[in-house]
């Protein structure tokens, strides 16, 4: 007998929605012959009732239970025909949880069952499989959007010319942190507690961006895998957080984490993954949107359906070209902005969301739909603006609007630093918010993110400690990862007592980060590197959940400590600057004093003339800029020797003062005008402010 009473319901809003006299459910699949909703008990253990959706409007299958309640758990099994050449892979023995559940419970374990196809048959995905994988897969859950006090928190609203992005992996920033209980450890809550907090206050960063927290599952209990997907580019759900972050299974631990960072006035950014999905290519699990609709939901290979279209080399394409798929996406970005308070996202493999017909477009439906959406209109919008599909790198070309990553600044800056010859034109332009690759479209400076280190890549100290990658731990023979990585170890592969090298190392980092924080644009470091944390050579460590990328809290050095303030300081002068400030390209117009808005200097304190930007061996370089009433210029030192560098002469009785020294080995005790010559140290950035 029915426990519930059985309504008709209503289609949307898509997903579970309870009231006060039980839960609706809506999900859409266009091409399903019939729907059961399936009841849990709740731990997700035993199928408890099932009720056939009768009802099914414009595509969506909903259904109304009286007495049901938060809580509930609960899956789908949608019935169709298993054609894979067609691309139809319906199979009811595979339960499938909610694309739009906001609460996950149980773990989805590696066994034969959660496939669509007999694993066994030597027609792989062409044969059906009869197996229930109700027993291990993870089940949606009812839950209630209102239960959480946010009492007076509010967004910070930085504006994008005055935001400094801390990218960091959840987990790994808190696993070791001595003074966070075990409990907390690798969790939201972890991260909530005053100790982390503060750190980041203090450090002075404006936005914490969060590798993936939507539920990804990895490669947990995956035959053949022996890592785990650590970094979380694997989603499943687009709604549901992460369950291993969940203390107490309580997804209200994540807005308790965002409610306590908008308290210091520090912004929440999530990285999201919409491009593909955990199932993977023809060969992968049935876990939800195969199982629905997978014509609907990814982009089939338009010559043989069994196949898929695949711009993200992870399987798949997620298919944002179908307005149901569309919605799905844009629901899950209103819902964290409005629901979980999240500040804005920077989107994995962005292109690949931005394809029409296969071609990236400006016109495509994912752009058109976050332009004219108010409540997208309000965060901040940053693309990773490239994918593995035919002409994927889209590098300067999303709207105004977006930010973007700029690998061109990371390769120039880090080439520079090395010594390599020939950078100096691209420096500059880099320097100045890469005008040539933004400016267009009345898109401001801002659009460039300036980063010299990320996630994927070496970080600072292995930039300047290896000369090669060294990621045999992964088990892949050292076969991952780029080999393009612009660094030099200094004189020595990996760690060394030696102290030149040593010091070689931090005066390279010291001036990079110089370089990042006195660049215009908007700047992004990596969480560690601060303290300068090694990964020991690993520049792709995604399956390293342990010591190599956790933050070694109870092992940082007094010379750590010494570099973390170090940094402080440049994040404190960029913040008080107004010339980093601004938000419009550089136009080369005189602005004061017949000078530019923005003006290079070579070494003789003359401006740069051809010859010198064609000098493939000049590794010294500045600009001079105008904002309120003060000149701010920053010398660029990469040769291995002391450079004398005539100040240029900027109008009468100015003065000059030192607002840092990257390399704190500037001796000049007198006062500094326009005219004198001082000793550049080496491998150096200085500042200064001039000003009557």
């Amino acid at each position: 007998m029915a426990k519930f009473g059985v309504l008709s319901g209503k289609a949307y809003p898509l997903g579970s929605t309870p009231d006060a006299e039980g839960v609706n459910f809506a999900l859409f699949s266009a091409n399903a012959q019939k729907v059961e909703l399936c009841l849990f008990d709740e731990a997700g253990s035993k199928e408890l009732e099932r009720y056939e959706i009768t009802e099914s409007d414009n595509n969506i299958w909903h259904i109304y239970l009286q007495g049901a309640s938060v809580g509930q758990v609960y899956g789908y099994r949608v019935y169709g025909s298993y054609k894979p050449t067609e691309g139809l892979r319906f199979n009811p023995n595979k339960l499938l949880f909610d694309p739009y559940g906001k609460k996950l419970v149980g773990k989805l374990i590696w066994h034969k069952s959660i496939f669509g196809y007999d694993v066994d048959s030597p027609d792989k995905d062409l044969s059906f499989s009869p197996l229930d994988s109700a027993p291990y897969v993870p089940k949606s859950v009812v839950v209630d959007d209102n239960d959480f006090s946010w009492e007076n928190d509010k967004h910070p609203y930085h504006s994008m010319n005055d935001t400094i992005i801390y990218e960091t992996h959840l987990r790994g920033f808190t696993k070791l942190h001595p003074h966070i209980p075990d409990a907390e450890r690798g969790r939201f809550l972890g991260f909530a507690r005053d100790e982390v907090v503060n750190h980041l206050e203090k450090l002075g960063i404006s936005a914490v961006e969060f590798l993936p927290v939507h539920a990804f599952m990895g490669n947990r209990h995956k035959k053949g895998y022996i890592k785990d997907n650590y970094w979380g580019y694997e989603s499943f759900s687009f709604f549901a957080p992460e369950q291993h972050y969940l203390v107490q299974d309580d997804i209200n631990e994540f807005k308790r984490l965002v409610k306590k960072l908008h308290s210091k006035n520090i912004e929440v950014l999530l990285d999201v993954v919409y491009n593909h999905t955990g199932e993977g290519n023809q060969l992968g699990p049935t876990l939800c949107y195969r199982g629905i609709d997978n014509s609907s939901y990814y982009i089939l290979n338009p010559e043989n359906k069994r196949y898929y279209y695949d711009s993200t080399g992870c399987g798949a394409s997620f298919n944002l070209q179908n307005r149901y798929t569309l919605a799905l996406v844009m629901d899950s970005l209103r819902y964290w902005v409005e629901t979980m308070h999240v500040d804005g996202f920077r989107f994995d493999l962005a292109p690949t969301l931005s394809r029409m017909d296969c071609d990236f477009s400006q016109r495509s439906g994912f752009l058109y739909a976050v332009s004219q959406d108010k409540v997208l209109q309000n965060v901040k919008l940053i693309a990773e603006p490239w994918d593995v599909g035919m002409g994927g790198y889209q590098v300067g070309a999303f709207p105004s609007g977006w930010a973007e990553w700029n690998d061109k600044y990371r390769d120039v800056v880090r080439r520079f630093w090395k010594g390599d010859a020939g950078q100096i034109a691209e420096l500059a332009s880099r320097l100045a918010g890469s005008s040539d690759v933004f400016n267009h479209h009345n898109r401001d400076i801002w659009s460039s993110i300036n980063f010299v280190t990320a996630h994927d890549g070496f970080n600072l100290l292995d930039l300047v400690s290896y000369n090669h990658k060294h990621n045999m731990s992964n088990g892949e023979n050292n076969r991952d990862g780029t080999d393009s990585n612009w660094s030099w170890n200094s004189g020595s592969e990996g760690e060394t007592d030696n102290k030149q090298i040593l010091e070689n190392r931090f005066c390279r980092m010291r001036a990079m980060l110089s370089t990042l924080m006195f660049s215009f644009g908007t700047p992004m470091m990596v969480a560690g590197d601060e303290f300068a944390q090694s990964q020991f050579g690993n520049n792709n460590p995604y399956c390293q959940d342990n010591v190599l990328t956790w933050m070694a809290w109870e092992t940082l050095s007094s010379k750590s400590f010494d570099f973390c303030r170090f940094v402080k300081k440049l994040i404190d002068i960029r913040k008080s600057c107004p010339a980093f400030q601004r938000r419009r390209f550089f136009t080369g117009q005189p602005v004061k004093d017949n000078i530019k808005d923005i003006t290079w200097y070579n070494e003789y304190g003359n401006e740069m003339n051809t010859g010198d930007w064609q000098d493939g061996n000049r590794r010294t370089l500045s600009y001079c800029v105008y904002a309120e009433d003060k000149f701010y210029i920053c010398l660029f030192n990469a040769n291995f020797y002391n450079v004398d560098w005539k100040l240029p002469s900027i109008g009468s009785r100015k003065v000059w003062n030192l607002l840092i020294d990257s390399s704190a080995k500037f001796e000049n005790e007198k006062k500094l005008v326009g005219g004198s010559v001082i000793s550049v140290p080496a491998w150096s950035v200085l500042l200064f402010e001039v000003k009557n």
